[in-house]
């Protein structure tokens, strides 16, 4: 059981919020490219595999970061960085998670399956990207919102142009949460050479996230607009909007325990997206 609870840890199922900030999305996703009505099969499956890709990607940043980890105060009691677990374990723990979620996909067509190998791919060579690229949130956010194209392909059997446009909003909006979560760590990440858009931006993160919050919910009207949503759309992205607003204030004094605050609020950004697209469906 104790055994259990470090793997618990390791993929980080006691803190679901980046489970959710995968979700939305794609669950978004299903809902335009199904016209409101999706295959609750398909439903279960993104969920679950939603949950399994995420817990084998934070086993394989774990893995990659494990030297960078322990000079980080948030970070340097995860089980692999202070040694309760070795580092065959958290890549044992991430190929069984992986290989489970792309059973799930099995029955689907093959786009959806080539598209998962490429989402295995990206999430798998995230973590290397904080070595030298400035911006490593925008590749985040094309591994976190894969699960866009991926729920077109196994509705539509194709990706139409708006759900490409949806992964490029999902990347604006991954840049503003993961620039909140990046500026938590700042000094820690400075110290020893990761890149992140906190560090990228300087005095301008503020305006840089607020300005991706802005693209993020610009590309969402224009998708929404053209599937035909209309009063509800709407006011979800006005509560989003709202949400939006509430991470400027708290996020403008760079106070870390606020900025974090502000990440993990995102949860609720995205809901009110998802809400707003569900009802309007629902409700015509």
């Amino acid at each position: 059981m104790n055994r259990l609870k470090l793997y618990v840890q390791l993929v980080r199922l006691d803190k679901p919020i980046g489970i959710l900030l995968l979700l939305w999305p794609t669950l978004i996703a299903l809902w335009l490219a199904s016209d409101g009505r999706p295959d609750w099969r398909l439903v279960v499956i993104f969920t679950l595999g939603t949950v399994l890709m995420r817990s084998a990607g934070c086993a394989i940043n774990d893995y990659a970061d494990r030297d960078f980890d322990r000079h980080v105060k948030r970070t340097a009691q995860r089980p692999l960085t202070s040694g309760r677990i070795a580092a065959w374990e958290a890549v044992a723990v991430a190929a069984v998670l992986a290989l489970i979620a792309f059973a799930l996909i099995l029955p689907l067509n093959a786009l959806t399956k080539q598209l998962s190998v490429a989402a295995v791919l990206i999430a798998a060579s995230y973590p290397y990207f904080k070595r030298f690229f400035a911006i490593p949130q925008a590749y985040l956010g094309i591994a976190f919102g894969f699960g866009i194209p991926m729920a077109f392909a196994a509705v539509l059997g194709t990706v139409p142009p708006a759900g490409w446009l949806l992964l490029i909003g999902n990347i604006f909006w991954a840049v503003a949460y993961d620039t909140e979560y990046a500026m938590v760590d700042r000094d820690d990440d400075l110290k020893i050479g990761i890149k992140t858009s906190a560090i990228t931006f300087g005095r301008f993160d503020v305006a840089a996230v607020m300005l991706c919050y802005a693209m993020t919910f610009a590309i969402t009207l224009v998708v929404g607009w053209q599937y035909g949503l209309r009063i509800w759309f709407l006011g979800g992205l006005l509560l989003a909007a709202g949400c939006a607003a509430y991470h400027y204030t708290l996020i403008r004094d760079r106070d870390r325990l606020r900025c974090f605050a502000a990440f993990r609020h995102n949860n609720w950004l995205g809901a009110a997206v998802f809400a707003g697209v569900a009802l309007d469906y629902a409700l015509r």
